[in-house]
């Protein structure tokens, strides 16, 4: 068995680790004694008030730290690794993988596919089940670690078998009860693919995931993104207008006995479904807090309710600016119109909505998270006379100021010869980066 390496990558200010003057680069030895196989061990026996840790300097030299804290009080470290282990790839062949849809060429990570129970529980990402070990379930169970992504796809198993193109995906909803009965908290995840598990089956579905409610807190159904790289891969079709209405009206009667029974709304409709439909966003309240906001689900009412809230407190100017807004085409039209909003405060600001057509996957991908810097310049360059330009975030890696074809913020700026600004998703910053 390989030396777990767990280098000490930064240090929280005013955290326990600080004070005790762990520093970047060193390496954490034991925790009470023990080994730390991952993030989940980790976690796990941080949440004592006693512990004894073992950290190596770089020199090799050993300290030991005897610390008394509250139960659940953070040490303040981030490891170089975030899992604290290596990544597990995923061994399934989805039919409707995005991964499986991009071009050749592009840098190797985004051909990553990981389906780590611990990604789950450390950053939300949603995990199959397929490639979780016994050891897994036990631990996630033993050390409650909630809460856990699963995606579903489907409760029939037959038909999660050939959607995951797994043998062993329909066994693998077993877990799903496990972790009810246990008490983990669960959201769930439904990518809905026209003719295989919509209509009667996303019924079937839903009514099955509503037993471990309120365990299974939350269910998005998001439609499948099809880029135009999908040669030799199972034939599947975009939703239309009348379809996308019948989706919602499954979501609905869910969620209102969800709510009636346990007074949360249970099944979530991403934004996509209602723009498709030509139908109203719901209300906040129907949202639940936004558990599922990362699947794009309430994200435009988010936005939409914070950008009007802190135009409210905005003070009135008359200074003068033309902001030219990038974005991808399924926020446009809500980017355009709270851009109207501000004229009666600011009325020398002149805002416009480019939205950008997505030709590096194909017209079918509206969402601004993949949208290439190439498409960005090829639409934009001949056609900015504004004095900035702001781009979502989400279009960047996170963390970084790279987009998915390798183009950075800095060389589009230099191109274009004009300043960008990067919004985060908040309507707060939507609106400051307009109008400052």
């Amino acid at each position: 068995m390989k030396k777990q390496e767990h280098i000490v990558k930064s240090i929280a200010p005013g955290s326990i680790a600080e004070e005790l003057g762990i520093e970047p680069g060193d390496r954490l030895v034991e925790i009470n004694g023990q080994k730390v196989k991952d993030i989940f061990d980790y976690h796990y026996m941080c949440n004592e008030e006693y512990l004894t840790v073992v950290v190596a300097k770089p020199d090799g030299e050993e300290w030991e730290f005897e610390i008394e804290k509250e139960y659940e009080d953070d040490l303040g470290i981030e490891f170089e690794n975030g899992l604290m282990d290596d990544y597990r790839s995923c061994s399934n062949k989805c039919i409707f993988c995005f991964i499986d849809q991009m071009p050749p060429g592009m840098r190797e990570t985004l051909y990553f596919k990981d389906d780590d129970s611990r990604l789950s529980f450390l950053q939300g990402n949603y995990v199959t089940l397929t490639n979780m070990s016994e050891e897994d379930v036990e631990r996630i169970i033993t050390y409650k670690m909630s809460p856990i992504n699963v995606s579903v796809q489907t409760m029939n198993p037959e038909l999660r078998c050939k959607m995951l193109n797994n043998r062993f995906a329909g066994d693998a909803l077993k877990k799903i009860k496990r972790f009810a009965e246990a008490g983990i908290v669960m959201n769930g995840q439904i990518v809905l693919c026209k003719g295989v598990n919509d209509g009667d089956e996303l019924e079937y579905s839903l009514q099955e995931l509503f037993k471990y409610a309120p365990n299974m807190q939350s269910v998005s159904v998001v439609p499948v993104g099809l880029s135009k790289y999908r040669e030799g891969l199972y034939p599947l079709e975009s939703f239309n207008k009348e379809e996308a209405g019948k989706t919602i009206d499954i979501i609905e009667k869910w969620q209102k006995i969800a709510y009636d029974k346990f007074g949360f709304h249970f099944a979530q409709a991403s934004d996509e479904w209602y723009l498709l439909a030509e139908r109203p966003l719901p209300e906040e309240d129907r949202y639940d807090g936004y558990l599922q906001l990362e699947n794009g689900v309430g994200m435009i009412t988010l936005l939409r309710n914070e950008f009007v809230e802190a135009l409210k407190k905005a003070e009135a100017s008359d200074k003068e600016k033309q902001v030219l807004v990038a974005t991808g085409r399924l926020a446009a039209p809500t980017i355009a119109h709270l851009s109207t909003l501000i004229k009666d405060k600011f009325p020398n600001i002149k805002v416009r909505v480019k939205a950008i057509r997505n030709d590096f996957f194909g017209e079918k991908i509206t969402v601004s998270g993949l949208i290439t810097g190439q498409d960005l310049l090829a639409q934009v360059k001949d056609d900015f006379p504004e004095d900035v330009l702001l781009i979502p975030i989400n279009m960047l890696r996170s963390g970084e100021e790279t987009l998915l074809d390798d183009y950075t913020v800095t060389e589009i700026s230099e191109i274009l010869q004009k300043p960008i600004r990067v919004v985060s998703s908040e309507g707060e910053d939507l609106l400051r980066a307009m109008i400052e």
